[in-house]
């Protein structure tokens, strides 16, 4: 297998085009066990039926794990909106619309999203006790659902393809609140773009008759979880989340 195309490079990994396939080839510093988990998300998400990349193959090259999937023609969502900034609105409807699709699906064996909320906010070692306990308990208060999460919704995540598109990177896939979801992607839009983010959040709620003091509640927690990644440059803002209590 001859990986000379290369077509998208991420935090984590490279992924080369051979012909009808798409080669995702992580980071040495990358876990097996985050390899397999990825994989087995992506199954268990696509006999869900939703539309998105088909895994053929785990395997190892030179050296280096790699996940072997159906090749998917088309371009990121944040590509198109890097492009054609004019019609923004357009394409966070898009996005909106794919993740509702998301949303309708249940797969009982996914890792279950509170759980994995309750394991990051444990892990911190940047925030108190006391702090830990407030959004332990905000946790432990929010309504328990089964809905599929993706975990890492984003437009760099998703691709537009002719008639279809695809979410990519399952990584991160739970079952759990919806809402808790769309507090995370907001989190993620707001790290770059708040006006962005702010959008987003108006079009979703908006299109669901949800009322965005429901989502906004889930902010310090989805704040918490991210912190675990350890990025300088997040720091300030997720701080700010984690210290909001209640919402106007």
């Amino acid at each position: 297998m001859e990986l000379t195309n290369l077509i998208a490079t991420g935090k984590s990994s490279k992924v080369y085009r051979c012909g009808d396939q798409a080669v995702k080839v992580f980071n040495p510093n990358v876990s097996k066990v985050d390899v397999l988990l990825e994989a087995l998300n992506t199954a268990r998400v696509e006999e869900t039926g939703l539309a998105l990349p088909g895994i053929t193959q785990v395997t190892m090259i030179e050296g280096q794990w790699a996940i072997v999937m159906n090749y998917v023609e088309g371009e990121t969502l944040a590509s198109l909106m890097e492009k054609d900034p004019a019609n923004m609105d357009k394409y966070i409807n898009q996005m909106v619309d794919i993740q509702l699709k998301i949303q309708t699906k249940k797969s009982p064996l996914l890792n279950k999203l509170k759980d994995k909320l309750k394991n990051q906010i444990l892990s911190l070692s940047e925030i108190n006790d006391i702090v830990k306990y407030e959004l332990l308990t905000r946790l432990d208060g929010m309504p328990t659902h089964d809905k599929v999460c993706h975990g890492d919704f984003e437009p760099r995540n998703i691709i537009v393809g002719a008639d279809e598109c695809y979410p990519l990177d399952w990584i991160h896939a739970t079952q759990g609140n919806a809402s808790a979801d769309v507090a995370r992607t907001y989190l993620l839009l707001a790290l770059h773009d708040i006006d962005t983010a702010n959008k987003y959040m108006d079009i979703f709620c908006e299109k669901t008759n949800t009322k965005k003091r429901y989502v906004q509640e889930w902010l310090p927690i989805v704040a918490a979880a991210q912190l675990t990644k350890n990025k300088p440059e997040e720091k300030e803002l997720l701080t700010k989340w984690i210290n909001v209590v209640e919402y106007e």
